[in-house]
């Protein structure tokens, strides 16, 4: 994949918003992390479910997924015919931004990576591609949802 396929917006629900922002702010000071999936259509990444998982770092600076419930939810997703569109996380006292740990573990470039901030007290979120170290950041449209 090169940086032209990669995503520029995404594509996610009020709903969905909230059920990650519930999620990192429960799993605080740890690091919360998950997945998204959905489908891409026209440069744009959809979500359709968000599935947060256990950060087997349980870490307030560092997030790794949990190796059992990621398999799992691989699994689930290709089963209901989905893709993985993104990966979330939480910086609970940090920028939005992805960090030099963010860049360097950056697996899946079609993914959108979606980061958390809880640094001036509220959340508040940025979404990116990280591709070879490059990192572009991804519109945001949300509706109404479900």
């Amino acid at each position: 994949m090169d940086r032209s396929s990669a995503p520029t917006q995404i594509a996610i629900s009020a709903q969905d918003i909230e059920r990650m922002c519930r999620d990192v702010e429960a799993r605080r000071p740890e690091e919360a992390c998950g997945l998204l999936a959905g489908r891409f259509e026209r440069g744009a990444a959809r979500v359709e479910a968000v599935l947060p998982m256990q950060n087997a770092l349980h870490s307030p600076a560092r997030y790794r997924l949990d190796a059992a419930e990621q398999i799992r939810a691989f699994a689930w997703i290709e089963a209901q015919g989905l893709e993985l569109t993104g990966i979330y996380h939480s910086h609970p006292e940090g920028p939005a931004v992805p960090s030099a740990t963010d860049i360097a573990e950056a697996y899946y470039p079609q993914a959108v990576y979606w980061i958390w901030s809880g640094q001036n007290g509220a959340w508040q979120y940025a979404a990116f591609t990280i591709h070879q170290g490059e990192i572009a950041p991804v519109t945001i449209l949300t509706g109404s949802g479900e």
